[in-house]
Formats: C-alpha cells, sequence, structure tokens
C-alpha cells in the first residue's frame, strides 16, 4: 500500500503514520526525518542541507527530491510506503508523482487526516519536545516532564504557544487547499476524522483507503 498523509501540524499524522506501517509492514518516510538523518550522518546531500538550514532557509525542494528518491528506491520501500510532510504544494505533487512514475509507484491514496482548529491549538500547546531525539509528549503539569526514552528534560516551544499555533494553522490552510484540490481532482483524496481513539482513528484510515 502506498499513502500520502496529508495533515496540519498537530492532527496525528506522525503517530498515526508509524502504527499504520507498523501493522502494514512497510517503512514510515518522513521528510524531516530525512533531512535531520543526512545531515547527522554527513552525507553528500545532508552537508547540502545543512548550508540551508543553518541559515535558517528552506531546504530547496530539489534537495528533498533527492533525498525522496533515494528513500523510496529502497528495496524495503518496493512494496508500499506511508509518505508524511511532503508534498505541500502541486508543484511539489507534480515533481514527486515525476518520481513515483520513474520508479513504478502507484498510489492507492491521498489521506487527508482533519481535526477542527480549536482541538489542534488544545493539542499542540500542550505539548513537550526532547531536545535530544525529537520526541514529543503531553504536558501533564506540575514537576518538569523527561524523555522516556533518554532522560532528557522536556522543553516547549514558542511556536507551540496558542497564538502562534494559530498563525500556523492559517498558513498551512492557506498553502494546502490547493494540493487538497489537487489530489481530490485525481480521485486520490480520501478525508479521515482525526478526532478519537487512536485505534478508531486507524480503522478509519484502513476503511477509507483502497487496498
Amino acid at each position: 500500500m502506498r499513502i500520502i498523509l496529508l495533515g496540519p501540524p498537530g492532527v496525528g499524522k506522525g503517530t498515526q503514520g508509524v502504527r499504520l506501517c507498523e501493522r502494514l509492514g512497510i517503512p514510515h518516510i518522513a521528510t524531516g526525518d530525512l533531512l535531520r538523518f543526512a545531515v547527522k550522518w554527513q552525507t553528500e546531500i545532508g552537508n547540502r542541507a545543512k548550508r540551508y538550514m543553518d541559515a535558517g532557509e528552506l531546504v530547496p525542494d530539489e534537495i528533498v527530491l533527492e533525498l525522496l528518491r533515494t528513500r523510496l528506491s529502497q528495496p524495503d520501500a518496493l512494496d508500499g510506503f506511508v509518505l508524511d510532510g511532503f508534498p505541500r504544494n502541486p508543484a511539489q505533487a507534480d515533481a514527486l508523482g515525476e518520481i513515483l512514475d520513474e520508479l513504478g509507484h502507484k498510489l492507492n491514496g491521498v489521506v487527508s487526516l482533519e481535526v477542527p482548529d480549536d482541538e489542534i491549538v488544545e493539542r499542540l500547546s500542550a505539548r513537550a519536545s526532547c531536545p535530544t531525539c525529537g520526541r514529543t509528549f503531553t504536558i501533564k503539569g506540575g514537576e518538569p516532564e523527561v524523555c522516556d526514552v533518554d532522560g532528557e528534560r522536556l522543553f516547549q516551544r514558542d511556536d507551540d504557544r496558542p497564538e502562534v499555533i494559530r498563525k500556523r494553522l492559517q498558513v498551512f490552510h492557506q498553502q494546502t487547499s490547493p494540493l487538497v484540490e489537487y489530489y481530490e481532482k485525481q480521485g486520490l483524496l480520501v478525508r479521515v476524522n482525526g478526532v478519537g481513539d487512536v485505534d478508531e482513528i486507524q480503522a478509519r484510515m484502513l476503511e477509507a483507503v483502497p487496498g
């Protein structure tokens, strides 16, 4: 099964993508992870990406697409994958489509996970991150929380403040609306309610995407 996951920050794409991949035995491919690992291992493309990241600039599409082409060519992705975090606009979708055609990958569907903005604001404003591994956790109050993987003290990012979250959501909707229409016209888009228990949401996704 080959799926693209769409949705604003805080909608649960990462959680649902990983769970879906574990269930189906296919890789979860997140562009943010690809970039981080390429930089960490100081690959040639990682070093190119790092120059932009260090300057606070967006990594150019051609670098991200090069990473994706390499990753989607690997043996474990031949039978399927869940792609999370890319594309973000129709131009990127066109370029990704060329790569998928080149590699012989046919999409089963594009899942748009949908959650009301007010709930996303509530979710993200209660979120804290690990400075080492990048995992996120829900703040429960009281004493500072620590990462249950490496024991590092969690911190709350500035962009997890409610007013910043609403601005991020506004930008997301403006930028992604054309992408939703893009895949809708191709008959690939399926809308999935992202509110509820994680198992319920997972069942909705499996039911919505043709095998």
